[in-house]
Parts: structure tokens; C-alpha cells; sequence
């Protein structure tokens, strides 16, 4: 932080509305105060008695791991928070502090249902699989730690990749799709059904923030900071989905409630390809294009509805 700090951004020029930030923070105000206390779990703990034990199995371990990542990045986004306050950028600032408040509100959430509703006691950390410790206890901490000594566009872009493009972009998505399979089609725990589209109309906003970031850092920086990303992407994107498979490889051929791991790697990769089309659009762009156009898609779905009508490949250069 600069100790001589002599002026304001609000006092010599106001805050940039138009900046898409900022319109991410109107959108943070009106439709992220929710509260996890709130959540009626009622039902959910009736429902709950009534799953087979490797139903309730595969609901712990899905929700063991959202516990454990929700926590993971409520740790680590402090570093991209004091880069943007040390940078000036106060718009990017004030939309990063509801972003970390959303993030431990989330720990709350399913703190509650593990709690509440599945009974969870003791620990948990064996529903982790292999691909899940490298990505949580080692490279999302590693780069985002590294910002702290480090703000250079490709470090800045490579934290952004592994927290807002893998983290939540990837894992977080097919978490939900795992969620609305399972408790919509059977029609099961209401609360969770509702906690879980609150948390993720909350990371669209996260996610779409991670894609303007990205999509700045190219227009402003150009081939070096894109070339980090693209590395940053196929260095990660591979441990993802192992996770996927390493998440459902104990229940065999007899998966709970009949789903399958291909089912959610296509969802992955769909939404990955179509965030790394709108980012790597920026590398044609003007800055103006991308902070105050829809490079970084103001239409962002709240509910992230990830589209299935096309079968999902990976995008033009990622080597999957």
C-alpha cells in the first residue's frame, strides 16, 4: 500500500459506473443479500432419512468437497483484493469485498447442511480425491500466495485461470449440475435446492468478474499474457475433470441415483469453452471494448444455466 498517498479516485475523477465491476457491484447489492441462517432445512432433514446409505454417501462427499473448496477460496482471495486496493482500482475493490463476503456466507450455507440436516461428524477430508488436494492445497493457494510478492499481468492471469476459471468455472459448475440432478429430478431437500441456486447466482457474478479480469490483462497486455493463460488452462483443466472421475470411481458401476461422470465433464467443458472464446476475443479488442462493452458478458445468467445443446469440445488450442 502506498503510504503517501496524496489523492482520491472519488474526489479527482468519481467512480466509473459504465465500469463493468461496478455494475457487477449494483448486481451484488440487489441479489446477494441473501442469508444462509435463513435456509428452512426442515424438510431436507426428513428427506434426508429416507436416502439409502450410498444416496446420503454421495450427497456428504458432494457437499464435503463444496465445504472444503468454499472454504479454501474465502482464504485465498485476499491477495487479489489487496493487489486491485494497491493498484487504485477501487471499483474492482469494492466488488471484490462483496465477493469475499459471499464466499464465507457459503461456508456458512453448507457448514449448516452438513451439520443440520446430514449429521456430519468428525472428519470428512477422505472425500477428497487426488485431482481435488492438488488443486486446493496446492496450486490455488501457490498462485494466489504469489500475488502477495508478485502483481505482474501473467502471475495476475494465472491466479485468475486457477480461481475464477477452474475453481469455480469448472469444479463449481459441475458441483451444481451434480446437485440439481440429483435433488430436482427426485425432487428432494428444498432447502438445499434453494441454498445451492443462491450460491450459484453469487459465482456467476465471481466467475464473470474472473473473465473481465482475464480479458483486461489480454487487451492491455497482449501474446504474453494470453500464452500464460492458455498454459495456465491445459496445466489445469486436465486435473478437473480426473476429479470428476475420481469423485464417482468408489461407487463403481453402481453410481447413486443413476448418474455418470460424462454427464457432468461435457458441462465443464462447455462452460470452460465458453469463457475462453469471450477471453480470447480481448485479444482484438480495446480496453474501452472490455470495460465498458460485454467482452465479459453483462448478461452473465445469474442462475449459470449452462447450455446442453451442442456436444462440448474443447476450445480451438487447448490440448484436453
Amino acid at each position: 500500500m502506498n503510504p503517501h498517498r496524496t489523492t482520491f479516485t472519488t474526489t479527482r475523477t468519481g467512480l466509473d459506473r459504465g465500469l463493468y465491476p461496478m455494475r457487477l457491484w449494483q448486481k451484488a447489492k440487489r441479489l446477494g443479500t441473501w442469508d444462509p441462517a435463513a435456509i428452512d432445512f426442515t424438510a431436507d432433514a426428513g428427506d434426508w432419512k429416507g436416502l439409502t446409505e450410498p444416496e446420503q454417501d454421495l450427497l456428504l462427499r458432494l457437499t464435503a468437497q463444496f465445504q472444503g473448496g468454499e472454504e479454501s477460496v474465502t482464504y485465498d482471495l485476499l491477495p487479489l483484493l489487496q493487489v486491485m486496493a494497491e493498484a487504485g482500482r477501487i471499483e474492482e475493490e469494492m466488488f471484490l469485498t462483496s465477493y469475499l463476503w459471499e464466499e464465507a456466507k457459503h461456508v456458512e450455507g453448507f457448514g449448516r447442511f452438513l451439520r443440520d440436516v446430514a449429521g456430519a461428524e468428525g472428519d470428512l477430508d477422505h472425500y477428497f480425491t487426488d485431482a481435488y488436494r492438488h488443486i486446493f492445497f496446492e496450486a490455488l493457494p501457490s498462485a494466489m500466495d504469489r500475488l502477495r510478492s508478485d502483481a505482474s499481468p501473467t502471475v495476475l492471469a494465472e491466479a485468475a485461470v486457477t480461481y475464477q476459471m477452474i475453481v469455480e468455472g469448472v469444479l463449481a459448475e459441475t458441483g451444481y449440475e451434480a446437485y440439481y440432478t440429483v435433488l430436482e429430478a427426485n425432487d428432494i431437500l428444498p432447502g438445499m435446492q434453494t441454498f445451492v441456486r443462491n450460491v450459484q447466482r453469487d459465482e456467476a457474478r465471481h466467475v464473470g468478474y474472473g473473465v473481465f479480469l482475464l480479458a483486461r490483462l489480454v487487451a492491455e497486455h497482449g501474446d504474453p499474457v494470453w500464452d500464460a493463460i492458455d498454459a495456465r488452462m491445459n496445466q489445469l483443466l486436465p486435473f478437473a475433470l480426473q476429479h470428476i472421475e475420481q469423485t464417482l470411481a468408489p461407487y463403481e458401476d453402481e453410481v447413486p441415483f443413476g448418474i455418470t461422470a460424462e454427464d457432468f465433464i461435457e458441462v465443464g467443458i462447455k462452460q470452460f469453452e465458453n469463457r475462453f472464446s469471450r477471453i480470447e476475443r480481448a485479444r482484438s479488442q480495446s480496453l474501452d471494448d472490455v470495460y465498458y462493452g460485454h467482452q465479459a458478458s453483462a448478461s452473465e445468467p445469474e442462475a449459470g444455466t449452462p447450455d446442453r445443446t451442442s456436444p462440448a469440445q474443447p476450445p480451438p488450442g487447448l490440448r484436453t
